[in-house]
């Protein structure tokens, strides 16, 4: 299940229409990167680079040049070389890139500096992503100096750097028909890891141990992480970003799973929050509901036409007002809201553009409007009250950290959630638990 080629030439065509024909771009694949001596991270591409190309080796380099006889669509890549290939695997080299991965023209990345000063003479416009890799942006900025100094032989120089991802991460902002079938297959794996983690979660376990559970699930269907899973059971499900994994799990705590995965380069992101030992204290029930009701009632945002920021107010008023009503917040709820007396329990925001990137490419803002949904966007919903202990907040209280995330695609019609196999009702998680 990965995206046809076609799906990437039309992505290339819609780019190049949106450059115009004077202008040209070039994006650099991502570095391999050295994780402990001589042993390599494993490689991920760039997520701009496989947008447009679905060409996953390193040392490479795509050009795009609207217009060009040649071919539009050019690819630098490693040759062919069987001595390495012996220990890293197989190589497409050029003719692979041009019969198997689209590309019009494919050289050896050996000669990137001999050609491509030639791809980007007479070319007024050069669309790059300055900043995102410091070497090549030297290099990119060598090539144009170049035919600058050329200009008396006749040699026409760029006049102007544009940034692609202005450009680009429009384009992936809206997901096609074939990239939420991809997402809808992220979901629903990371769906099945989530409640194989509730169902083994008990007492005197490890929070590493539950890890090990969501990671067998991710990796028994041909998944990867999309992100370090956060697993903090106890003062440990308060710390919002906790990558430790490394306590035991004790009977009476609640466990906050943060775990998605990443499935043909598309991200899930879930999070649910669960009892240990399979029942809610009645404290922890309240906050719980208080979570929910505010999830639901960002989820009633999320429709064509509204705005980025809905959801987020529509939770921040629901949490206050759930937080009121327990007790842990005094006050006037429009006033509380106004003083943002609700961020000592809630100190985030409500979701993130979801996609390729687990926190995925677009803008939040169109000038000084919030963006206003459309459909193809796809999203997280993620609100989430935190008491850590020494908090203001009854004793009772302290060490609930809870989180409820779900992701969201914005259809014609409203939205629709794709990781609803994993229970979200505290009675469901607690019937879950108890093998019902």
């Amino acid at each position: 299940m990965s995206l046809p080629q076609d799906e990437y030439s039309r992505r290339r065509r819609q780019l190049m229409r949106l450059m115009g024909r004077d202008a040209i771009a070039v994006l650099p694949a991502a570095p391999t990167r050295v994780r402990n001596n001589d042993v390599e991270y494993n490689y991920r591409q760039d997520s701009d680079f496989h947008y447009l190309t679905g060409f996953d080796e390193p040392e490479s380099v795509a050009v795009l040049a609207p217009g060009r006889e040649g071919g539009e669509y050019i690819l630098f890549v490693r040759e062919r070389n069987p001595e390495r290939e012996i220990w890293d695997g197989k190589r497409a080299g050029p003719d692979g890139a041009v019969k198997e991965h689209g590309a019009d023209e494919a050289y050896p990345i050996g000669k990137l500096d001999e050609i491509l000063p030639g791809l980007l003479a007479s070319r007024e416009r050069v669309y790059h992503t300055m900043g995102v890799y410091h070497d090549f942006d030297q290099r990119v900025v060598g090539w144009v100096n170049t035919l600058r100094s050329q200009a008396r032989a006749g040699r026409h120089p760029p006049q102007e750097f544009a940034a692609l991802d202005h450009v680009l991460h429009d384009m992936r902002l809206f997901k096609s028909s074939r990239e939420i079938a991809l997402m809808r297959r992220s979901a629903v794996i990371a769906a099945r890891a989530h409640v194989r983690a509730m169902q083994f979660c008990r007492p005197g376990r490890t929070e590493y141990e539950v890890m090990a559970e969501l990671l067998h699930e991710f990796h028994r269907h041909h998944a990867d992480i999309s992100y370090h899973p956060i697993v903090g059971g106890g003062a440990n499900s308060c710390v919002l970003h906790y990558r430790d994994n490394n306590a035991a799990l004790k009977d009476g705590d609640l466990l906050l799973i943060d775990a998605g995965c990443e499935f043909q380069f598309y991200a899930s992101d879930i999070t649910r929050t669960f009892p240990v030992n399979g029942r809610f204290s009645p404290e922890q029930r309240a906050v719980y509901e208080v979570v929910l009701a505010a999830q639901r009632a960002a989820f009633a945002e999320i429709y064509p036409g509204n705005h980025w920021n809905a959801p987020h107010d529509a939770a921040v008023r629901s949490i206050t007002q759930g937080l009121v009503k327990i007790g842990l917040l005094k006050g006037r709820v429009p006033q509380l809201i106004k003083e943002g007396a609700y961020r000592q329990y809630f100190m985030h925001r409500t979701g993130h553009w979801l996609g390729m990137d687990v926190h995925d490419v677009g803008d939040y803002k169109v000038g000084d409007e919030w963006r206003v949904f459309e459909p193809g966007m796809a999203l997280t919903v993620e609100p989430g009250v935190y008491i850590a202990a020494g908090s203001k907040a009854p004793k009772r209280f302290w060490n609930t950290g809870i989180r409820i995330e779900d992701d969201v695609i914005v259809t014609a019609k409203g939205h629709e959630v794709l990781t609803s196999d994993v229970p979200r009702e505290a009675d469901e998680i607690e019937r879950l638990m108890a093998g019902a």
